[in-house]
C-alpha cells in the first residue's frame, strides 16, 4: 500500500477513542489488536499491508483502547467501550477478530452485544486469565514499573517469538525502545493490569455466533492451555472451528503465512 493509513478519532461522551481503517469491501470487519508497549496506531501502515489480504472484501476498522485510561480499567470496561464507539461509528452484525488481549476483549463483546457481532475469530486468547496465565504479563508490569523499556521489549520479544524470529526482530525491538516515553509505559502497566481476573470461561456456550478459535502450540505467554480451554468450552453450536499451529509461539497472527488466509475463508463463507 502507498497511500499512508489516516488515524481518527472517536468520540463519545465521556472518552476518545482512536482508530483507523482501510480496505474497499462491502464488508465490516473490525480488528482489536493484542497488548502492546507502544499504541498499534503507531504502526497503521504496517497492520494496513499486513492484512491487505482482506482488504479487498472488507472494510476494515482497528481500535486502539481509550486515549485516557481511568485508575482501574478491565476487560470488560475495554469492551463496553469498544461496544460504544462501534455503536457510535454504526459498525454492527461485523465480523470481528481479536489477538491476545484484543480477543478477550472481543469475546466480551460478542457475549454482550451479540448483535454487534455476525462471525468471531479469537488468535491466542484465553477464556480466563487467572494466576498461571498472568505470570508472564506479571513479569513485563515489573520491568515496566522499572522503566526499563529495554528489558520490557526484549522480554516481550522473547514470549511472543519462537527463538529464530525473536533473534531477527531483537535489534528491531532494541531500537523501538529508545524511544518508549514514561507515560507509554504507565499506560501499558495499566492495560496489562486489566487483564488480571477476566473470566469468560463459563459463558462460552452463551455464544450466539460461528467462531474460530487459532493457537499456538508454543505460546509462552499464556500457554496451549488457553487454547484448549476455549476449544472444550464449547459444547454446542452455532458452528465452531479450531485451529492449533504447531512451531509457532504466540504471535502466530503475525508470523503464520496462512493466517490471513485462515480468517478470510472463515469471514467470507
Amino acid at each position: 500500500m502507498t497511500e499512508k493509513t489516516v488515524i481518527r478519532t472517536v468520540s463519545t461522551n465521556t472518552f476518545l477513542m482512536r482508530y483507523f481503517q482501510f480496505g474497499t469491501g462491502a464488508r465490516q470487519l473490525v480488528i482489536l489488536p493484542g497488548l502492546s508497549v507502544q499504541s498499534v496506531m503507531e504502526s497503521a501502515d504496517a497492520v494496513a499491508s499486513a492484512y491487505e489480504p482482506l482488504a479487498k472484501d472488507f472494510t476494515v476498522t482497528v481500535f486502539d483502547r481509550r486515549t485516557s485510561l481511568p485508575e482501574a480499567y478491565g476487560i470488560g470496561d475495554m469492551a463496553r467501550d469498544t461496544a460504544e464507539v462501534m455503536q457510535t461509528l454504526g459498525l454492527r452484525e461485523v465480523d470481528l477478530f481479536g489477538a491476545s488481549q484484543g480477543g478477550m476483549i472481543a469475546l466480551e463483546i460478542a457475549l454482550e452485544h451479540p448483535e454487534l457481532v455476525r462471525k468471531l475469530a479469537l488468535g491466542s486468547a484465553a477464556a480466563r486469565v487467572g494466576e498461571a496465565q498472568y505470570r508472564v504479563l506479571a513479569q513485563w508490569i515489573e520491568l515496566a514499573e522499572q522503566n526499563d523499556a529495554a528489558g520490557l521489549y526484549l522480554a516481550f520479544g522473547e514470549k511472543l517469538y519462537p527463538p529464530a524470529v525473536f533473534a531477527q526482530f531483537r535489534s528491531a525491538l532494541v531500537a523501538a525502545a529508545q524511544t518508549v516515553t514514561k507515560a507509554e509505559l504507565q499506560r501499558f502497566i495499566m492495560l496489562a493490569q486489566g487483564t488480571k481476573g477476566f473470566d469468560a470461561a463459563d459463558r462460552l456456550n452463551e455464544l450466539q455466533c460461528p467462531v474460530l478459535v487459532l493457537g499456538a502450540a508454543d505460546d509462552a505467554v499464556l500457554g496451549e492451555n488457553a487454547f484448549r480451554e476455549l476449544v472444550d468450552g464449547r459444547t454446542k453450536e452455532p458452528l465452531f472451528e479450531s485451529c492449533l499451529y504447531e512451531g509457532f509461539g504466540h504471535a502466530a497472527f503475525d508470523t503464520a503465512p496462512d493466517y490471513k488466509e485462515r480468517l478470510l475463508q472463515f469471514f467470507l463463507k
